[in-house]
């Protein structure tokens, strides 16, 4: 028996962010889908190093004996790649990206994982997730601290504990290899789909759909729909048994690439017309803002990009109202999780300050030493600060942190 896939690639910058640094890249050989961070520049640069160190691998047919040291050896040169491209460049230090890759090598698919980016397997018209997310909240249910519902929405399900950059070199992937059946079908994703759109609508579209090229536009319309709230690449594949394959339903040969690795990186949302879309257009400026970069959603929090528009409220407030007293209120219900004297502690307040004058302080110190979390990924978002909804939250930011550690 001999296998061969059929596939389709699309990547959208969607509603919300106004560039697209996810990257994602489809042929006869490999299927991988790499998601950014970093900003502008880095979130770019990071998955677009990674689909150039991995794309040699679809030029040839690989034997299963040596395809995971090939994916191994792929990761370790992008890798590279980055860490000379941070050092050369420093506004590109702390870049990062998600890697998913399948390779295949006769009748077995190979696949290397990194980060939350998430592969699904349909077979006999059911769904089922054969990535483990290597993120805070995955670890939370993996200890049986929080349920599998909870983290679809905790807050902080998007703290990515293990990816491709610059800041961790010795962090591990997992490497997998399982058999091609004809039949199959495999979704490669951002986590701008599997973040918006249910699992259950998912694979109702991948059950009902057969066209590759239909479903996969199907599936990034439904994210947008859901608010594109992210940058939104799948990368969809059919395996086909080539004897049985009808005339014009053979495989797919030429390879695709798209999102930031893409010359097609800058198109505009493929968004059809609905409230989602609306609403994008309705709260998005004409010219491109010069000051403030839209960071991706796994590089920092959501609340750091609002700390400048907060803190220009307060300022608004003092001025215009002379409203001391309603600014310092509004101060005393702020939180979020930090360093002071080299440990994990809670503040209370915003990470600025106005003048001379700081608008947090510590409250809180856990004891833990910053330089004791395993993962520097996560060492870096914690000197960067992360929000908390309130002080409760902080105190669970902090008791996760510590998990880290291993103590």
């Amino acid at each position: 028996m001999t296998v061969a896939l059929r596939y389709a690639a699309r990547s959208d910058v969607g509603l919300v962010r106004s560039n697209n640094q996810d990257s994602a890249y489809a042929g006869p050989h490999l299927l991988m889908v790499a998601d950014g961070m970093g900003g502008h520049a880095g979130g770019d640069v990071a998955s677009s190093v990674a689909v150039a160190a991995f794309a040699p691998l679809d030029g040839e047919s690989h034997g299963s004996d040596d395809a995971l040291d090939q994916l191994e050896a792929a990761l370790a040169d992008a890798r590279e790649e980055i860490i000379q491209r941070s050092e050369t460049d420093p506004e590109l230090a702390g870049m990062g990206t998600t890697v998913l890759a399948i390779l295949r090598a006769g009748n077995k698919l190979a696949m290397v994982h990194l980060g939350d980016s998430r592969g699904y397997l349909m077979r006999n018209k059911e769904l089922t997730q054969v990535t483990t997310d290597h993120t805070f909240v995955q670890h939370l249910v993996d200890i049986g601290r929080i349920t599998p519902e909870e983290a679809e929405v905790h807050p902080q399900r998007s703290v990515v504990m293990r990816v491709l950059g610059d800041f961790d070199p010795d962090v591990a992937p997992d490497l997998s290899v399982r058999e091609a059946r004809p039949g199959d079908r495999w979704l490669l994703c951002s986590d701008g789909l599997s973040g918006f759109v249910s699992a259950e609508t998912i694979e109702e579209t991948m059950a009902t759909i057969d066209d590759v090229d239909s479903c996969a536009d199907r599936l990034v319309q439904l994210a947008l729909r859901a608010g594109g709230g992210d940058n939104i690449t799948v990368v969809l594949a059919d395996v086909i048994e080539l004897d049985d394959v009808a005339d014009g339903q053979g495989p797919t040969t030429h390879a695709t690439v798209v999102g930031a690795a893409a010359l097609t990186r800058n198109d505009p949302t493929a968004a059809d017309d609905g409230p989602a879309a609306r609403a994008a257009g309705l709260t998005k400026p004409d010219e491109p803002e010069p000051v403030e970069e839209d960071l991706d959603e796994d590089d920092e929090p959501e609340p750091r990009r609002r700390w400048p528009v907060l803190i220009a409220w307060v300022a608004g407030v003092l001025v215009v109202l002379g409203g001391i007293g309603l600014a310092v209120a509004w101060l005393n219900t702020q939180y979020y999780v930090g360093v002071d004297d080299g440990e994990i502690t809670i503040f209370r307040g915003v990470p600025q300050s106005l003048g001379p004058i700081d608008l947090s302080s510590p409250i809180e110190h856990s004891g833990t030493v910053v330089d004791d979390l395993r993962s520097a990924y996560l060492r870096q978002r914690l000197l960067q600060t992360i929000q908390a909804d309130s002080l409760d939250d902080a105190r669970a930011q902090v008791v996760m942190l510590q998990d880290d550690t291993g103590s």
